[in-house]
């Protein structure tokens, strides 16, 4: 039960609010740019009683700063962020909380906070039962016939269990694909960053948007410039505060998910918004998109030998062979436009991350289509097994094998039809 308190009683001074303070300080709130806040707003909100206060409007407002009159069913950002705030919860009690006596959580459907118990209350004296006592010998023997058989049973189960264990661990590592294997890990979550579609404003500003002016918004401030009509500011303003995506990111985010199977847990989804430099620092990493949509990917091109190049913001993209070898082209050209018919090109990379322990997996294309073909290609098992070949990947080996290859599909009205392999490169650690 939440029992209110008087809006003008010191959190300070309360029990629920001393835990969402031990919550905070743990890393993944230190870490987050988000959560911290959406956190701090519903348990004042919660433990005030002041429930008028926590729909997903006022918490739009009041924590995102979006304008009062954004549209929710427009903008899913405190939806996101709500499930991102309850998935945290859960891993803190799991594990540095796991010793709580008090626990918090966010009920499905509701943006209030409930703190219940978090340990069973003791029996009371009157409650255990009492065993009439035996005598002596007696009471020994008797102790023995009942505790022999439990020990039996007890040693199978233990077995049994321990079979199953086994048995089911085989049958997960089993079914995690190549090169899903080098990320998706039993021990630490893998974290999958979309692009965003916000950064379309980079059209408006006539540039690449650079991975520091995207993580300071500085780039924002160019955009809305004195005498500029109302409404082109208001669109300007809900796109740059909005969390946009494109159809293929989420295409690939959810073949990622369904490749995994039973250790689709360990995904994390975020936004590239979400992220900061210090995230790197430990982990695994999937980054959908090409740097004109995730700047994180920028951090990697200096490792990969095709490189993506836009000689005018907006304009057609393409491949740049670093260093060709015999008879392999210097330039892969993409679509004309999205939506357009023709070849697009993508790659696919399985890097060191140079940030930190752990590894790194890009899948980027020249346009959304070359980014669902290299989607396409991972959900294809056939596919797979090309690429796994044309790398040269040993199966028994426990060391990921750190490439990129570049993919070419064919495109009919925007959608990836064929995908095939047009080159590959061993990356060194």
């Amino acid at each position: 039960m939440l029992d209110f308190v008087d809006s003008e009683t010191d959190l300070k001074c309360d029990a629920r609010w001393q835990l969402v303070e031990r919550i905070l300080l743990t890393d993944p709130f230190k870490k987050s740019t988000r959560l911290p806040g959406l956190l701090c707003y519903l348990a004042e909100r919660s433990i005030h009683g002041q429930l008028n206060e926590l729909t997903e409007q006022r918490i739009g407002t009041a924590v995102f700063g979006k304008p009062s009159d954004y549209s929710p069913a427009e903008d899913s950002a405190v939806r996101v962020h709500v499930r991102q705030l309850r998935l945290r919860l859960h891993e803190y009690f799991d594990c540095v909380g796991r010793d709580e006596t008090l626990i918090v959580d966010i009920p499905k459907g509701s943006y209030s906070l409930v703190f219940h118990s978090g340990l069973r209350e003791s029996a009371s004296p009157s409650e255990i039962p009492v065993e009439a006592p035996v005598a002596g010998p007696k009471k020994a023997r008797l102790a023995i016939r009942q505790v022999f058989p439990w020990l039996g049973m007890t040693a199978a189960l233990i077995c049994a269990l321990g079979w199953y264990h086994a048995h089911t661990t085989m049958q997960k590592l089993q079914r995690l694909p190549w090169p899903l294997n080098a990320i998706v890990q039993d021990d630490q979550k893998a974290t999958v960053v979309l692009g965003e579609g916000n950064l379309m404003l980079r059209l408006l500003a006539g540039k690449e948007i650079p991975l520091q002016e995207f993580l300071n918004r500085d780039y924002l401030k160019n955009l809305i410039t004195p005498g500029m009509p109302e409404n082109e500011a208001r669109l300007i303003n809900y796109i740059s505060t909005s969390q946009l995506t494109s159809y293929a990111n989420v295409f690939v985010a959810t073949t990622l998910v369904r490749l995994t199977g039973p250790h689709s847990d360990q995904l994390v989804i975020r936004g590239a918004s979400d992220l900061n430099p210090r995230d790197l620092e430990h982990g695994n990493f999937i980054f959908i998109g090409s740097s004109s949509s995730n700047p994180w990917v920028s951090l990697f091109e200096n490792k990969v030998n095709f490189e993506i190049v836009e000689a005018i913001v907006g304009e057609r993209s393409y491949f740049r062979n670093k260093k060709p070898r015999p008879g392999e082209q210097s330039v892969f050209q993409g679509l004309e436009h999205a939506g357009s018919e023709g070849e697009d090109f993508a790659t696919i990379s399985l890097l060191p991350n140079s940030r930190g322990p752990g590894s790194v997996l890009i899948l980027q294309g020249l346009s959304h289509e070359g980014t669902e073909a290299a989607g396409l290609l991972l959900a294809d098992p056939t596919d797979r097994a090309k690429l796994e070949q044309a790398v040269g990947v040993r199966e028994d080996s426990r060391i990921p094998t750190y490439f990129e290859a570049l993919i070419r599909t064919r495109v009919v009205a925007g959608a990836p039809l064929s995908v095939d392999i047009v080159s590959t490169r061993i990356i060194e650690r």
